[in-house]
């Protein structure tokens, strides 16, 4: 009888439990949601990845930047001044019929104690050799060391720019507004230039050759550098003649620079280097004048080591001695850390 009640008591369990419940609704899981993870693109180069939904490529790269420079008056009536500096890029790429479309944004942050200031350091679109917007021109190209002087005033522009490229070589024109550069006596600093570059590699030399015409002044500058691999190092030479004062060049009438890059290790580069100019203005922000007659010469002797501490992380050190005819002699220099990422 016991064993009867027990197979009974079991059956019966078994039924309750494989009978439908109808006192509350079944939970039911959510479906997840499909996520879209980022993807590399390697159609432009390493660090691209594209915008999840879009077939547009960016790359996100910048700086840290740590610095100390010394000189007369570096800041007020300090010798010294120590500043640190934050720049972010971001690069935009896509395919088009016509070729990559390029999207570039620069942002630059320097912090000089409590006082910062955030600025767009460019910004421009470009596409065929188009290019329209806030950049860099030809004239912020210089030799490898820190001492030369191969510019005058701001070589940022909001300019047009077309650029053919082929291979080693590439030609250009750029029409530039000058808002920073230089004027005379009574006007204003906003003009406008009209820029040319020429450039390219045959071998183990590389060239530029461009020239900037200033048509409120009515002056304008031309440029010549050369640099060639030659043993243990690379030769850097530069010349510079200007009609006149003008925005693209106004420190000397005529110039003549070089260096000689030194590869002493994978980590240590040295480059000693020298510049003669021809009828010195000692001080841009003072001279107003219509002409360089009268001035004197200059010459100046500098040199930059640089060091790779780590992949990514390098430290820069530089001085140089300048000895003008009609001004007293100055030497100034800086130290450097940057992080690069």
């Amino acid at each position: 009888m016991n064993i009867r009640m027990a197979l009974l008591t079991s059956a019966a369990a078994f039924a309750a439990a494989s009978s439908p419940v109808f006192a509350a609704d079944a939970i039911v899981a959510a479906e997840p949601e499909p996520v879209e993870y980022v993807r590399v693109c390697d159609a432009y180069g390493s660090g691209y990845f594209y915008i999840p939904g879009t077939e547009t490529c960016l790359k996100i790269n910048g700086y840290i930047r740590f610095q100390v420079d010394g000189g007369p008056d570096e800041k007020g009536t300090s010798d010294w001044n120590a500043f640190t500096r934050a720049q972010v890029q971001f690069t935009a790429k896509s395919d088009t019929e016509y070729g990559p479309l390029t999207g570039v944004i620069v942002f630059r942050n320097n912090g000089d104690n409590s006082s910062t200031s955030t600025i767009l350091d460019s910004a421009y679109i470009d596409i065929a050799g188009l290019r329209a917007g806030l950049f860099y021109s030809w004239w912020d190209d210089d030799l490898s060391g820190e001492p030369d002087v191969l510019s005058s005033f701001e070589t940022l522009h909001n300019s047009i720019r077309y650029q053919y490229e082929n291979g080693d070589f590439y030609a250009g024109i750029s029409v530039d507004e000058l808002e920073d550069g230089y004027f005379k006596t009574g006007e204003n600093p906003n003009n406008v230039g009209v820029a040319f570059g020429v450039g390219g590699k045959a071998g183990v030399v590389s060239y530029q050759v461009i020239g900037g015409y200033d048509t409120d002044n009515e002056e304008g500058a031309v440029r010549g550098m050369l640099f060639a691999d030659i043993g243990p190092g690379t030769l850097g030479l530069a010349a510079i003649y200007a009609s006149g004062p003008n925005s693209y060049y106004s420190q000397s009438e005529w110039t003549v620079a070089g260096e000689y890059a030194i590869k002493a290790t994978d980590k240590w580069t040295i480059t000693p280097m020298a510049q003669y100019f021809g009828n010195y203005v000692p001080d841009l922000d003072t001279f107003h004048g219509d002409s360089f007659d009268g001035l004197g010469d200059a010459w100046k002797v500098g040199i930059t080591v640089d060091y790779q501490i780590v992949d990514n992380l390098y430290a820069k050190a530089t001085v140089d001695y300048t000895d003008p005819d009609d001004a007293d002699e100055v030497t100034k220099g800086f130290f450097r850390l940057q992080r690069a990422f």
